[in-house]
């Protein structure tokens, strides 16, 4: 019964456009685009409406479907899905869109790069010979009509309507029967002698010569036009007018042709169709080929086309990470060709695979990902960030590699907007009061007090109560100098979150001890932030109703847009990191260095005295200790923000290629890598105390920076390292304490006062004190002894004397 038909055209699982496409290919055949139902993915669809009293053209159409649907080929446009019925043709391919169209507007964009056109017609040449070499099939309509190209920007060869053997099976060429296609026929198709002697190829490649000539010049007015090259690349003008010849014989086979045009010197011998060849290969190539190419192939993005980056290389990229085992090396191409997509695509298809990689043991892998993080952090959401990334970056926090510990402190600088109460207040605080307390290397030392200042607003108001003072203080007494300077700046970068009564008992305390530090750098910077505090203390003095207004800051909620000066300190790690450690001290090129020995603290009673050995120095001058003052407010105002974004990281990481090669050896060779203390020379300070906190700012205080020393260079005698310096415990009263002159402190015969860091509450700080691992070993060793003791008395009187013979008999 006629109501259990089926209308084949409304099953068909894709959906096309109600009208075809401007510009499609003339002929039968009408270009639609549509999307498969079930998935939404775009697609074309060819559409051919049979007509009544067009048989022969039914037929053409007829072949061209079962061509396409049996020709496979990377070249050729690929066949997805058909439906053949009395009344019409559907044939469903890859989402492409013809070639005229195309070029057109890519000219108002700007135009076509010659490296995009020349890929494109090598794709063409090859696809031609695929038909006439390996199938030994006649195109027969070679044009621009005949030509798709896909979202990557590859060109696919269609049109296959006209198609026949080269064998003669199946008779002559079918007649076209259209004007716009027969004006790209040969001149011997019009001698009916046949007397011209042709190879198989000739007509293809007469048409070839068409189509570079409509590439370059545009619609093909006529013939006779072909003799003017027009616009044509001069490296391709040879073996274009080998195309369009008279004489059939001496036009090239498809394959010849592409050897010319690939030959040095060629029009297609460039860097993008040797990196296209490379992509099609990819899967055959050895390891070593695939880690040369990725490496290199970041090099050459930037020049390629946007479309090519995000459809073709991108793939690539992620299939070799996935399956290839291609490692870190695909790192820096795979964020450059992120950069071109949208936030959504980002997400999908870049994301998973940045979450995996930090799951990696591979070092390399990590270094790079830290290094690399502001690339990609803005595309993190907090679960994320919190669940999958965050417990594998804490990890580097005790890796035996400087480099990698402290790239994952700066790291922290992008990822504490995102992290958690939990792993913010407690995780991160406690990592980071171990590497300031215990971290052999003085950079990272002090690279960790600049980013605990700088996501100080982030912290929970109770938290920043119990850590920013203690954190800054212990800073003030690291044998490091730039560590000290950094414990300064700590405090006046944070200055709203501090009560009025901390800054009067706890920090001027502090900092007054500083204005007597052996180095110029820390007195300096010591007396300008006195000279803050106080002028705060004196306004508030000289009217009481500021207090709650000051102190606004002290109890609120964690935000980054609290206060003036750590608001914008905190803003500046929030959106471009680029150097911690060399905004410290930077290495000048010119300068001499100088030896600085830094005051020791007296050895306990029952330890030996450690051997001299070397701080850390760097050549420097007096400006990258201390603001540059030659009496223009206005210039230091406007020095601070911009050269802290400028910068790069120095420190460490100028050498974390070589780091990672020898794993973990750095504990052998730390005490090499440490050289001279440098002493710097620095311009007077003249501001008034009246300077308020964004002038403080505005005068690049943070903006100093370091490099690593040379290993070279002799240490000097009487110098410790600051892993062997003893930074809490009991003194001895038979020496000097140098830093009495600091802080008050308690003689060797009074009781210890309690670390300010213990009295922060800090797990997993004081847990191992020196003191209790002695006694601890101590108690071991003694039980130990008593017991070998009592095992050699009870063997003793068991067995009695020894008598020759007598105890083997028994």
């Amino acid at each position: 019964m006629w109501f259990f038909a089926r209308d084949p055209v409304r099953d068909f699982p894709f959906e096309l456009s109600p009208e075809p496409a401007e510009g499609g290919p003339p002929g039968p055949w009408a270009l639609h685009s549509g999307r498969k139902k079930a998935t939404g993915s775009p697609v074309s669809i060819f559409v051919y409406d049979v007509k009544p009293g067009a048989e022969e053209q039914t037929q053409v159409a007829k072949a061209a479907f079962k061509r396409l649907k049996t020709l496979r080929h990377p070249n050729i446009l690929a066949y997805i899905d058909g439906l053949e019925t009395d009344k019409c043709l559907h044939v469903v391919t890859e989402a492409v869109t013809p070639l005229g169209m195309y070029l057109k507007a890519r000219a108002e964009a700007g135009g076509l790069k010659e490296l995009e056109l020349s890929w494109g017609l090598h794709q063409i040449v090859k696809a031609l010979s695929f038909l006439v070499n390996d199938c030994s099939l006649i195109h027969n309509n070679v044009c621009m009509a005949a030509v798709f190209v896909d979202r990557a920007g590859e060109w696919k060869l269609g049109g296959l309507d006209y198609m026949y053997s080269a064998q003669g099976n199946g008779g002559g060429p079918p007649s076209k029967g259209i004007p716009e296609l027969e004006q790209y026929d040969p001149p011997e198709l019009a001698d009916s002698s046949g007397r011209a002697v042709r190879e198989k190829w000739s007509a293809d490649m007469w048409r070839l010569g068409c189509l570079i000539w409509e590439v370059f010049n545009g619609p093909l007015p006529r013939a006779t036009a072909l003799r003017n090259p027009g616009k044509i690349p001069k490296s391709l003008v040879p073996h274009y007018c080998e195309l369009v010849g008279a004489n059939p014989k001496v036009r090239p086979n498809p394959a010849r042709f592409l050897q010319n045009c690939r030959a040095p010197g060629g029009f297609m011998s460039n860097r993008f169709v040797e990196t296209n060849l490379f992509l099609e290969e990819i899967q055959i190539k050895e390891p070593a080929e695939k880690q040369k190419f990725f490496q290199e192939l970041s090099k050459s993005l930037d020049s390629f086309p946007e479309d090519f980056c995000r459809h073709k290389v991108l793939p690539q990229l992620l299939t070799a990470f996935e399956f290839g085992n291609a490692g870190a090396v695909v790192l820096t191409p795979l964020f450059k060709v992120g950069k071109f997509l949208s936030t959504e695509e980002y997400q999908q298809k870049i994301i998973p695979v940045v979450v995996k990689m930090f799951s990696s043991t591979d070092r390399a892998m990590r270094i790079r990902l830290l290094q690399q993080m502001e690339q990609f952090i803005q595309y993190l959401d907090e679960p994320t960030v919190n669940t999958q990334i965050f417990p594998h970056v804490v990890h580097g926090f005790l890796d035996t590699n400087p480099a990698i510990r402290e790239q994952t402190v700066k790291s922290m600088l992008l990822l504490a907007p995102k992290l958690n109460e939990a792993n913010l207040n407690v995780e991160l605080m406690k990592h980071f009061a171990r590497l300031q307390a215990r971290d052999e290397q003085g950079p990272i030392r002090c690279n960790t007090t600049v980013c605990l200042g700088k996501i100080g607003s982030y912290l929970s108001a109770s938290t920043r109560h119990r850590v920013l003072t203690s954190a800054f203080s212990r800073a003030t007494k690291d044998p490091f100098a730039p560590s000290r300077v950094a414990g300064v700046l700590g405090f006046a970068a944070t200055h709203n979150l501090y009560s009025m009564s901390d800054c009067a008992h706890k920090i001027l305390p502090v900092l007054c001890g500083l204005t007597v530090d052996p180095e110029k750098s820390v007195r300096d910077q010591a007396f300008k932030a006195i000279r803050s505090f106080l002028s705060k203390l004196e306004s508030v003095s000289e009217d009481p109703t500021q207090l709650a207004d000051v102190e606004k800051d002290v109890h609120a909620a964690s935000s980054p847009g609290m206060g003036g000066a750590a608001a914008s300190w905190a803003g500046w790690a929030v959106t471009g990191v680029s150097s911690l450690t060399s905004k410290l001290i930077r290495a000048h090129p010119t300068a001499a260095p100088a030896e600085t020995n830094i005051p020791q603290r007296p050895t306990p009673e029952g330890l030996p005295a450690p051997a001299p050995t070397p701080v850390p120095a760097t050549p420097m001058t007096s400006s990258h200790w201390e603001t540059q003052e030659e009496g223009e407010d206005t210039a230091e105002d406007s020095s601070a923000a911009d050269r802290w974004d400028d910068e790069d990281w120095g420190s460490l990481e100028q050498e974390a290629e070589s780091v990672l090669a020898q794993h973990d050896n750095w504990n052998t060779g730390s005490q090499a890598s440490r050289s001279r203390q440098v002493s710097q020379t620095i311009n007077p300070d003249h501001k008034s105390p009246e300077s308020d906190w964004s002038s403080w700012e505005a005068e690049g205080s943070w903006d100093q920076g370091w490099q690593e020393p040379n290993p070279q260079e002799p240490p000097p005698e009487g110098t410790r390292l600051a892993s062997e310096y003893n930074w809490g415990g009991p003194e001895p009263s038979d020496k000097g304490d140098p830093f009495a002159s600091l802080s008050a402190r308690q003689e060797a015969g009074t009781q210890r006062r309690p670390d300010p860091w213990g009295d922060d509450n800090w797990e997993g700080l004081e847990t191992e004190n020196r003191q209790v691992k002695a006694e601890l070993a101590r108690k071991k060793r003694e039980e130990r002894r008593r017991e070998m003791e009592a095992k050699r008395a009870e063997k003793k009187a068991a067995k009695g004397p020894m008598k020759l013979g007598t105890r083997k008999l028994d």
